[in-house]
C-alpha cells in the first residue's frame, strides 16, 4: 500500500521517524509501536518489501524513477531521515532522563504502551480461539524476553553485523525494543559509543546488518498482514502487554555493571511496588507525578491515533 502525500505529508511522516527514533532509545520502547499507532506501520512494511530483488530488476529495466515510484522512497526517506535526526539529536535527550529520572520517563512510556495495546487490539472485532492464542502467545514471548539476564560478547564485525540484523527485526515489531535486545547481546553500550564518536566502521557494518533485516524479514510481516492480519495484530497486542514488564517504573537493582567511563549502570532489575522502592531506597517515588506522566502517555496514544485516522483517511 503506498499513499500519494504532499511535502507538507512527508514533513509528517518525518515527524513520526523522529518519534521512532527517541522510542527506540529506550531500552523497552519499540519504534514499531509509534509507527502503528500513527496509522504508517502498514505502508512501512509494504515499502520495505518492496526494496528486493524486484526493485533491482526494475532499476535495470526502467531506471531510477520508476525505481523509486516502486519502493516508495520518498516515504522511507522522510521516515528514516526523521529516525537519524532523532537518534543523533533527541535520542540523547531521552537517555539524559532515563539516566536522571527513570521512573518519571518509564511511567510515561507505560502509559504510552498500555494504551497502545488498546489500540491495536481494537482493530478486531470478533475474538476466536486461534486469536485469544495468538495474543497470549505474544504476550509471554515478550515478557520471557524481558526477564533475560543481559549477557556480555567481543564486539567483532560480525557480531556487530549480526546484531544489527536482529535488533532492527526487533524495531520494527510493536512492543519488541530494538535496544533492548541489543542490551541482552552486550551491544548496546559499544553502539552507543560508536553513535557518540562517530565510528564510522562499526556504524557502516551495524548499518549493513540494519538493511539485511529490514530486507528479510518485511516479506514475512507483510505476508502475515495479507493473509492472516486479524492474528498478526493479536499477535502484536501481546508483544505490547508482555513488554510492559520491561516498562515498569519501580524496579529494585540485582545486580550492576560498570561501563568504560567507569559509571555503575543497572544490569538486571526486579519489578517492585512504589512503597517498597521508597523503603529500600529511602527515595520518593513519585507516585502522583507517575500517575500524571502515565495518564500524559495514554492520551499521547489517543492524539496520534487521530492523526494516524486522519492519515489513512486523507
Amino acid at each position: 500500500m503506498k499513499t500519494s502525500r504532499t511535502k507538507r505529508g512527508y514533513v509528517g511522516v518525518a515527524a513520526r521517524g523522529i518519534l521512532m527514533g527517541a522510542a527506540d532509545a529506550v531500552p523497552g520502547v519499540s519504534g514499531g509501536t509509534i509507527a502503528f499507532i500513527t496509522g504508517i506501520y502498514e505502508e512501512l512494511i509494504y515499502s520495505l518489501k518492496q526494496c528486493g530483488v524486484s526493485a533491482l530488476k526494475i532499476l535495470f529495466q526502467k531506471g531510477l524513477k520508476s525505481t523509486w515510484q516502486h519502493i516508495n522512497g520518498g516515504f522511507l526517506l522522510a521516515l528514516f531521515s526523521g529516525i537519524v535526526v532523532s537518534v543523533l539529536s533527541i535520542s540523547g535527550v531521552v537517555l539524559y532522563l532515563l539516566g536522571n529520572y527513570p521512573i518519571l520517563l518509564w511511567s510515561f512510556f507505560f502509559g504510552l504502551i498500555l494504551a497502545a495495546v488498546w489500540s491495536v487490539i481494537r482493530h478486531i472485532d470478533k475474538w476466536r480461539i486461534g486469536l485469544v492464542t495468538s495474543f497470549l502467545i505474544g504476550t509471554l514471548s515478550a515478557f520471557f524476553i524481558t526477564t533475560i539476564s543481559p549477557t556480555s560478547i567481543e564486539t567483532t564485525p560480525f557480531i556487530v553485523f549480526l546484531s544489527g540484523m536482529i535488533a532492527i527485526c526487533a524495531m520494527i515489531l510493536p512492543g519488541i525494543s530494538g535496544s533492548f535486545i541489543l542490551l541482552l547481546l552486550g551491544m548496546y553500550a559499544p553502539m552507543l559509543t560508536a553513535v557518540k564518536e562517530l565510528q564510522l566502521t562499526t556504524l557502516c557494518i551495524f548499518a549493513s546488518g540494519c538493511v539485511a533485516g529490514l530486507l528479510s524479514f518485511s516479506h514475512v510481516l507483510s505476508w502475515m498482514f495479507q493473509h492472516y492480519k486479524t492474528m498478526t495484530l493479536s499477535l502484536l497486542g501481546g508483544f505490547m502487554l508482555g513488554s510492559l514488564n520491561k516498562v515498569w517504573p519501580w524496579k529494585q537493582t540485582i545486580e550492576t555493571v560498570i561501563d568504560r567511563h567507569g559509571k555503575e549502570i543497572p544490569l538486571v532489575q526486579n519489578n517492585i511496588l512504589p512503597h517498597t522502592f521508597e523503603t529500600l531506597y529511602a527515595q520518593p517515588p513519585y507516585m502522583w507525578f507517575s500517575i500524571v506522566l502515565m495518564l500524559l502517555g495514554m492520551g499521547m496514544v489517543i492524539v496520534l491515533e487521530k492523526i494516524g485516522q486522519k492519515h489513512v483517511n486523507e
